[in-house]
């Protein structure tokens, strides 16, 4: 029997083999519809494989052809092609023609060889007979796949997610492993997904389990631990220091106005307390914790919080410099000394350089006789001053202080009003009020004395202030009994007796009190006053011969 076709096993094609010829393979594509390569080549680059077209062509055509040529060829005649299936010759071939065997005898303008690169080059035909791929050309169609490819179930598309056998679970949870990756090798690509689904399901993976136990536990004891912590947060007893501390000291300051939970962090960071909670809790507990003052405190390290509180209360603790209303500089001055353990002058001296660095208002220092240009404004009040500590930090705090008093009084505005030449003037007389009165009561009226007085045209003073305050200021000194030789003989500025009109500026920092007074002062026409008890007591009067009786009652206090 004649020989069509080889098996995937055969040798290599030989060009003198007669099965290669222009007539055997070529006449079945043109009986099969095809037409002859000799042509206008079709190609498909981009088309996929329709199975349909291949497989039986849905007809059986080619299997009738197989066998009634086979048929013929056995009865002795020459093989010829039935009508159906005749030759079909194309415009630019050669006319063919065919011996007794039936063997085409004509020569193909070029014969085509297999590619040994196309994977369906050596593949036996399915159509029916077992022929060889003859047209194994970069120009021919893509051959149809084997008879049990064609068969197979459509191939899905690759994608990066392995479905596993039951189309949905994961192959690690299948318990998927390497045995797959040896089955692809030994019969299939890595595409084909054929009998997957009859395999056996695998147990699933030892490690697998144990790997998610061991997470499942973790997450279970991060659960635990940080419950534990929520509820020694929010329940627990804050953390704290027993005992009254250790030997080593150290200073903290407080600012104004800071609450609990501010000065818990501060003493926490300074190591005083172990938590700002436990801090707060025992200021809290104590009746007195709510008048901790700002100031710089003198505390121990590692101090329960309760002891901390006990402590700050004390005054013995606080590291401060206290300015009292109407206290002159010059006090001042030898405190913050005493507080920084600084040699006596030192803080004087700084004052008088630095004057210029320590945020006076533009307004101050407007005359060129004044004494001190800081003096008024050392605001009273309570400062920290310990050891370690500048002097010029501890002077910048007061005079800041009184530079935001003043200018939330709006100064500049009521100094127009009260018919003076500005702020610094205002000033001044707030701290005559506080050298001279003693009470709030005491301060309006004093204040209108002082405006009574500078008005040149009135018929009592005649613009002379005459204040034993002003000459006591630069003698330095507190002296109520100064003889009257000495007053009119001193030339100097601040001396009221001596010259009309107020001092260059103030002679002491005044406080709440005496400013409230200076800004509202009375209208009933004070002109005198006199402290008939030589202390605590002022009286006032209006006319000069009032003024001598109080005047009167004042030596009898005193004996003269």
């Amino acid at each position: 029997m004649t020989e069509y076709g080889r098996g995937p096993g055969s040798e290599p094609w030989h060009p003198e083999d007669p099965l290669y010829g222009d007539g055997g393979w070529e006449g079945q594509q043109a009986h099969a519809g095809q037409p002859a390569y000799g042509g206008q080549p079709q190609q498909y680059p981009q088309q996929p494989q329709q199975p349909q077209q291949y497989g039986d062509w849905g007809n059986g055509q080619q299997d009738a052809y197989g066998q009634a040529q086979q048929q013929y060829q056995q009865q002795g005649h020459p093989q010829q092609y039935p009508s159906q299936y005749g030759q079909q010759q194309y415009p630019g071939q050669p006319q063919q023609s065919y011996d007794n065997n039936g063997w085409a005898t004509g020569s193909h303008p070029q014969a085509q060889y297999p590619d040994p690169g196309d994977p369906y080059g050596q593949q036996a035909a399915a159509y029916g007979g077992e022929h060889a791929d003859y047209y194994g050309t970069p120009d021919a169609y893509p051959p149809p796949e084997p008879p049990s490819r064609r068969q197979a179930e459509a191939e899905p598309p690759q994608t990066d997610w392995d479905p596993g056998p039951d189309q949905g679970e994961h192959a690690f949870f299948a318990g998927g492993d390497d045995d797959d990756s040896d089955d692809d090798e030994s019969g299939r690509g890595p595409g084909d997904r054929r009998g997957r689904g009859d395999k056996p399901k695998k147990r699933r993976s030892g490690c697998a389990c144990l790997v998610i136990a061991l997470v499942f536990a973790g997450g279970v004891g991060g659960v635990g631990y940080f419950g534990y912590q929520f509820y020694q947060d929010r329940f627990g007893a804050a953390p704290d220091y027993a005992g009254d501390g250790t030997s080593e000291s150290v200073t903290v300051e407080i600012p104004k106005g800071a609450p609990g939970s501010e000065i818990g962090r501060r003493l926490k960071a300074a190591g005083v307390v172990k938590s700002v909670d436990a801090f707060v809790v025992a200021q809290q507990q104590n009746a007195d914790g709510d008048t901790i003052q700002a100031g710089a405190y003198l505390l121990k390290k590692q101090m329960s919080a309760a002891s901390a509180v006990e402590m700050m209360l004390d005054p013995k603790s606080q590291n401060n410099v206290q300015v009292k209303p109407g206290e002159r500089n010059l006090a001042v001055y030898k405190a913050i000394d005493a507080k920084l353990e600084l040699s006596s002058g030192t803080t004087k001296k700084i004052a008088k350089e630095k004057y210029k660095t320590l945020g006076l208002p533009k307004w101050a220092n407007d005359n060129s006789e004044i004494k001190d240009p800081l003096e008024g404004f050392l605001y009273p009040g309570t400062y920290p001053a310990a050891k370690g500590m500048k002097p010029d930090a501890v002077l910048k705090a007061m005079v800041t202080q009184a530079a935001e008093k003043y200018d939330s009084l709006g100064l500049e505005a009521k100094a127009k009003t009260l018919k003076l030449d500005g702020p610094l003037q205002v000033i001044t007389v707030a701290s005559l009020v506080q050298a001279e009165g003693k009470t709030d009561d005491d301060y309006r009226k004093m204040a209108e004395v002082v405006y009574n007085r500078l008005d040149r045209a009135n018929p009592e003073t005649y613009g002379a202030l005459q204040f034993d305050s002003t000459f006591n200021y630069l003698k330095g000194q507190s002296n109520i009994d100064i003889s009257e030789s000495e007053i009119k003989s001193n030339p100097d500025p601040y001396n009221t007796y001596y010259h009309k009109g107020l001092p260059p500026g103030p002679i002491g920092n005044p406080g709440d009190g005496a400013m409230k007074g200076t800004l509202n002062p009375t209208d009933e026409g004070w002109y005198y006053f006199v402290a008939t008890d030589g202390v605590n007591k002022t009286e006032f009067a209006k006319t000069h011969d009032e003024f001598l009786r109080l005047k009167d009652k004042f030596n009898e206090s005193r004996g003269n």
